[in-house]
């Protein structure tokens, strides 16, 4: 009866055994995560977001300015025009009244023909207007009244009738109305206007009716 072969399993010792552990070790591990690797391009990002994002906003705002209509700058007669219309409003109070539409024609006269009228006295204005020819001798004498007119009512008390204040109204936008395209009036006299010198006496025949 034949034999039949046995195979002895063959003991392995502890080495072989701790060699197949660390082998199985070796294949089965995984390398590790890199950490933080893409952490400086996705700064990187950001930034150049912010800037592009910051550059946007100061091209809009630029070109918003760039686009934006000019300041309509309104006349001065058609400024002066509305302010004696609503000065109209004081005329049941001499003082007020006066002194507002003196002020309105001395700022007028500034804006108009670059007259310093409001910082200077009466006097000084006039003094300096009559060498001037930017008015006519008719519209030096009607300003000469209006001025002086006013000032009785502002510093001599003088109290008018609404029929008088009115003509001090109509005298003012009279004046507004012959100089809104008013240009320079030649220095030298022309037929049917009087020199200098007769302006400075007219002005001073106002000054001693007044």
């Amino acid at each position: 009866m034949p034999l039949k072969s046995k195979q002895q399993a063959v003991p392995q010792t502890p080495a072989q055994d701790t060699n197949a552990v660390i082998a199985v070790d070796i294949r089965e591990a995984k390398p590790p995560l890199p950490l933080g690797g893409n952490w400086p391009w996705f700064g990187v990002l950001i930034a150049g977001a912010l800037l592009a994002a910051l550059a946007a906003f100061f091209w809009f705002r630029s070109r918003r300015r760039t686009t934006q209509q000019p300041e309509v700058q309104i006349p001065p007669h058609i400024v002066a025009r509305d302010r004696l219309r609503a000065a109209l409003a004081l005329i049941g109070q001499p003082g007020p009244f006066c002194v507002e539409v003196s002020q309105i024609i001395r700022v007028y006269l500034e804006q108009q023909f670059k007259l310093h009228a409001p910082e200077r006295t009466t006097e000084e204005f006039l003094a300096e207007l009559q060498d001037s020819s930017l008015l006519g001798l008719d519209q030096k004498r009607t300003l000469a009244d209006f001025l002086m007119r006013c000032d009785l009512v502002k510093f001599a008390r003088y109290e008018p009738g609404e029929p008088e204040l009115r003509s001090l109204y109509d005298a003012a936008v009279r004046l507004v109305e012959e100089t809104q395209w008013a240009a320079a009036v030649p220095d030298t006299p022309v037929s049917g206007e009087q020199s200098p010198a007769a302006t400075q006496s007219a002005l001073e025949t106002v000054d001693r009716k007044s």
